[in-house]
């Protein structure tokens, strides 16, 4: 317990800075609006605090004795994010206002966030750290290690929401086509940096 508050310190900066999630939230958001994204929201902060504990339970461990496993799941993340960037940087114009999305048009929802997470390095990096620092193994370390996981999910789940409303008062700003065109390549091009700076050396 007496690390408690260096961990939310630490689970508020990991979820506030920039990452591929934070992104997906904020294009999101401009483009759907916040009610719309939060079921995104809660699917890559369920997720995010699944993997603490899936890895604070021993996949972590089996991870670290397979690097060659986490290396590989590390690289199919940052090429899976690439496409991601791709089509969005590829997308239609289109112009923001009130009325219904484009015929066709897909909104990442719950699970999308969830399996984000699943191939987001970020997510796995950030996992790896809270248990080897937050949770030493030893008696109650399941215990520990979920306890992690529901802080990290009351923290997280603020923090994107921050990144959501971002979003929204970001579209005011861009009522055109063509300058939704330009959020949409500024949000991919931020996609993929945010993508590769988490790729294995």
């Amino acid at each position: 317990m007496s690390q408690l508050l260096p961990f939310m310190l630490f689970a508020f900066v990991a979820s506030i800075t920039p990452g591929p999630t934070n992104v997906l939230v904020l294009g999101s958001s401009a483009r759907h609006g916040v009610m719309a994204t939060l079921p995104l929201v809660l699917g890559a902060c369920l997720g995010a605090a699944g993997i603490v504990v899936a890895v604070g339970l021993g996949l972590g461990e089996l991870l670290q004795q397979h690097p060659r496993v986490q290396w590989a799941m590390a690289w199919f993340g940052v090429l899976w994010l690439s496409y991601l960037a791709w089509r969005i940087f590829s997308s239609p114009p289109v112009a923001l206002d009130d009325s219904a999305e484009q015929p066709g048009e897909k909104r990442l929802g719950l699970f999308a966030g969830a399996a984000l997470q699943l191939i987001n390095p970020k997510t796995w990096m950030m996992a790896l750290a809270v248990v080897s620092v937050f949770a030493a193994p030893g008696p109650g370390q399941a215990m520990r290690v979920t306890l992690l996981a529901a802080v990290f999910l009351a923290i997280s789940l603020p923090c994107l929401g921050c990144w959501a409303l971002l979003g929204r008062g970001a579209a005011r700003l861009f009522t055109s086509a063509r300058a939704m065109t330009r959020f949409n390549q500024a949000m991919a091009l931020l996609l993929l940096v945010s993508a590769w700076l988490g790729a294995p050396l």
